[in-house]
């Protein structure tokens, strides 16, 4: 009887055949299902975008330069920033079939008037297929996203993460166009996720995978050079981790370490020969000459330009960025207008231009990373980069926008996983969060770029504080000749535009009033939200006696002058 007792008890506590099995691969298809969405309704957002923004300031001169590089493989045209960011947007240009005269002679801003407004072709569609490559680009980061909190927290965490991406207006916003802070930034993390699998699989692969990775980044912004000694020591880390075996000799570690300094330096040398292959591809002979009034750069700046074993339009790119940094630029923040630059105006934007759940998130993944023990050796890899090039970046003199620390969100998307590692009561808190940042996301549509979080009064407010590249980077030129032909027809109209389109081209008949007597400004007056915020003289005498009436895309303000 005990015998059958025995013989019965597992079979009557044992589970179904494949119960669990059908469970796991269930969750599966519901992690699948995630993904898809989210990166479903991100490509929405994205591709919205990207049909109805008419050119930005930047995004010309990168159309213009990505055309010459397909048809007269010459690198005369922007060379402040490398070519692969700009060959990226050229596989797009291939479908769009744009018409350029051949060996066109004037500066990169008249070349991409020249391309979009002056050669036939249809602004709208060239600058959709310009962008479709770079929204292709950040759809791809986010997996990257994905994979790396994956590896850190699991599926869960990994999913948080994606959300947190998926759905940060700025990454939407600067994923949507034709420009490099998004693949610059995307590429800096992969570089970084590969070097933390390299210290558990296939090291040698990894990190040579991790230094092409860092190759592409360097090759698409300058901005991402002070990464570079940030990355060798985490791929020196990373291989001693994956070699280093319980009981090493003293004898041993030192081999250890010149191995782990020779792949470091194997590392570097896989980054810039995929710099020097950008090149490369674009002018197999590198025929090059340097630009007419070139910047002398001295001290240590100089001395690293020289000695930097990169191509020569490379460090001649360096230059003119070093140039651009000795001006003197005007800044706006919190109302305020000045001259130079503030060393906190990039946190500041940050605060204003995150939504209020991915800043609590952000908060608590960091606490998380640092105090959690088995997150604790990844916390150098997440945080460290984008810790050091905010830095950085935060002693430029240009307080033009947060693009200019895009790699926060990115990387910082990542740490913010961190949070599932929390006891199981933290959960609703973070589905809480996530889901606030969806709705403040969502809310914002389609008008990412001048967004701001509801503390700050949200995308209508954000001219108040902020102003360039945060809220009104000439997008809405389009906007505006539909919402003066349906409200306003047949009205006299004064425009004050800061932007790279062409008024005419969208049916846009207007005057400027400041080259004109204030007497004679009667009608519509359509300026610029960054003109209002740096209006001075004639302009802020014409504001003065004006009426808002209207507002286009949260950037360009309609005033009435009687």
């Amino acid at each position: 009887m005990a015998s059958r007792q025995g013989d019965r008890l597992p079979t009557s506590t044992a589970r179904p055949p494949g119960r669990f099995d059908r469970l796991r691969r269930h969750r599966r298809w519901l992690l699948a299902l995630a993904v898809v969405a989210l990166l479903a309704q991100m490509a929405v957002a994205m591709v919205t975008a990207a049909a109805q923004q008419t050119p930005t300031i930047d995004e010309p001169v990168y159309v213009g330069t990505a055309e010459t590089y397909v048809r007269e493989h010459s690198l005369r045209f922007n060379p402040e920033h490398p070519p692969l960011g700009k060959l990226i947007i050229a596989t797009g240009l291939v479908f769009a079939h744009p018409h350029l005269d051949a060996h066109f002679t004037g500066d990169q801003t008249a070349l991409g008037r020249r391309l979009l407004y002056e050669s036939g072709n249809d602004p709208w569609q060239v600058m959709l297929w310009a962008r479709l490559p770079v929204i292709v680009l950040t759809l791809l980061f986010g997996l990257v996203v994905l994979a790396f909190a994956r590896e850190l927290v699991g599926a869960v965490g990994g999913l948080v993460a994606l959300a947190l991406y998926a759905f940060s207006p700025d990454v939407i916003t600067n994923g949507s166009l034709a420009t490099l802070d998004v693949p610059a930034a995307g590429f800096l993390l992969t570089s970084v996720w590969l070097a933390w699998r390299a210290r558990r699989r296939r090291p040698v692969l990894h990190l040579a995978l991790a230094g092409a990775a860092l190759g592409a980044a360097l090759a698409t912004k300058m901005s991402t050079l002070p990464a570079v000694p940030v990355l060798l020591l985490l791929v020196f880390l990373s291989f001693w981790q994956a070699r280093r075996t319980p009981g090493l000799g003293l004898r041993a570690q030192p081999r250890l370490v010149g191995l782990g300094v020779a792949v470091a330096a194997g590392t570097a040398l896989v980054a810039l020969a995929v710099v020097w292959a950008t090149y490369l591809v674009v002018d197999p002979q590198l025929r090059w000459t340097a630009p007419a009034n070139l910047p002398a750069v001295h001290g240590l700046r100089g001395l690293v330009i020289d000695w930097l074993p990169v191509p020569r339009p490379y460090r001649d790119g360096m230059r003119i960025q070093f140039g651009f940094e000795n001006h003197v630029w005007t800044g706006f923040l919190f109302g305020r207008l000045y001259h130079g630059s503030l060393w906190y105006y990039l946190p500041a934007a940050l605060l204003v231009k995150t939504p209020l759940g991915m800043i609590a998130l952000w908060l608590m993944g960091l606490g998380v990373m640092t105090a959690v023990p088995r997150l604790r050796p990844a916390a150098p890899y997440v945080l460290l980069p984008p810790a050091v090039l905010l830095a950085v970046a935060m002693t430029g003199s240009r307080d033009l926008g947060v693009r200019y620390a895009l790699f926060v969100p990115v990387f910082l998307a990542v740490a913010a996983a961190g949070v599932v590692a929390l006891r199981r009561r933290w959960a609703l808190v973070t589905a809480a969060l996530v889901g606030f940042v969806a709705i403040s996301s969502l809310r914002a549509f389609p008008y990412y770029l001048p967004y701001s979080n509801e503390a700050f009064g949200g995308p209508s407010h954000t001219r108040l504080r902020l102003h360039d590249s945060n809220v009104d980077w000439g997008q809405d030129l389009g906007r505006l000749a539909d919402r003066l032909s349906e409200r306003y027809p047949h009205e006299r109209v004064w425009l004050v535009y800061k932007g790279s389109g062409v008024p005419s081209y969208y049916g846009i008949e207007a005057a400027d009033p400041r080259k004109v007597a204030p007497s004679e400004v009667h009608g519509l007056l359509a300026v610029s939200d960054t003109a209002v915020a740096k209006a001075d003289g004639r302009l802020a005498a014409l504001l003065d006696g004006a009426t808002p009436i209207d507002d286009v895309g949260h950037s360009i303000t309609i005033y009435r002058r009687a």
